[in-house]
């Protein structure tokens, strides 16, 4: 089974939930919206269509469209929230992270619980 992808918006994000994670999970940065030509080689370099996606994007109108375009191009994927409060994945404190990804069965390292 391929681990599972967790899609971002950018290089921050990432790292931010590396801190967090256990699981052997892949992490891809869009650094925006994406062009149809961006998203077709991702889906086909990942296998996105085979494998379990979640998408954690910013509470602001980058990440809604981001959501938007990625609820269309993958029906399958699950959103994960952050609270609105914090806005940016990148300034989310640690262990709101940590139970958003629990929330969906994605390992995280207990002491953020």
């Amino acid at each position: 089974m391929l681990p599972k992808v967790i899609i971002v918006e950018g290089l921050t994000d990432k790292q931010q939930i590396k801190k967090v994670i256990t699981e052997d999970v892949t992490i891809i940065c869009t650094n925006g919206t994406l062009g149809i030509e961006r998203f077709d080689e991702l889906l086909e370099t990942y296998q996105l269509d085979d494998r379990d996606v979640y998408i954690m994007a910013d509470e602001d109108k980058a990440g809604w469209k981001l959501r938007k375009q990625l609820k269309r191009e993958l029906p399958h994927a699950e959103h994960i929230y952050i609270h609105p409060d914090y806005k940016e994945v990148a300034t989310t404190p640690l262990h709101e992270i940590a139970h958003a990804l629990v929330s969906k069965n994605i390992e995280v390292n207990p002491i953020f619980l």
